[in-house]
């Protein structure tokens, strides 16, 4: 199943990756190889991650403190938020409210 990532979502990754990146050379592929690594997952088996709150799932990604939160939808899946795990914890809830 294919990954989509909701805008926000696309910049807290680049912003992590440029973090990293910036802290030590290399850190910020080995962060993007870690959002890659989650994604293989979750694309293989969607529902593989746990339940964080109504229809959005998460992974925990290896080696960085950060998850992936995602909806499953009926083709695809949609990465809501790379949130780091220790910082505002429901911020990117907003995104998700039905309209």
């Amino acid at each position: 199943m294919k990954a989509f990532f909701a805008r926000e979502a696309q910049t807290e990754f680049e912003e992590a990756q440029c973090y990293y990146e910036h802290k030590e050379v290399g850190l910020g592929e080995a962060f993007a190889e870690s959002v890659r690594q989650g994604l293989r997952l979750v694309s293989a088996q969607p529902v593989a991650g746990r339940i964080e709150f109504e229809d959005v799932r998460r992974v925990i990604l290896k080696r960085f403190p950060y998850k992936l939160l995602y909806i499953v939808e009926s083709d695809h899946l949609m990465v809501v938020a790379v949130a780091h795990q220790r910082r505002q914890p429901h911020y990117w809830l907003s995104r998700i409210v039905k309209k």
